[in-house]
């Protein structure tokens, strides 16, 4: 997942911006979006369950 929104977490509190550099700073800036799905997730058999179960 790729999200246009980048954040510079450099601050006491996170500096959003479209651009590749935080406009405060001039540091790099990182994606926003959530990290992707992680097979090896050692919980997620359990998430999947509490799913399951909400939508029963």
């Amino acid at each position: 997942m790729h999200a246009d929104i980048r954040i510079c977490r450099a601050h006491d509190r996170p500096v959003y911006t479209l651009s590749d550099t935080c406009p405060e700073c001039d540091e790099q800036t990182e994606n926003s979006a959530p990290a992707p799905f992680d097979p090896g997730d050692p919980y997620g058999e359990y998430r999947r369950k509490l799913k399951r179960r909400a939508r029963e």
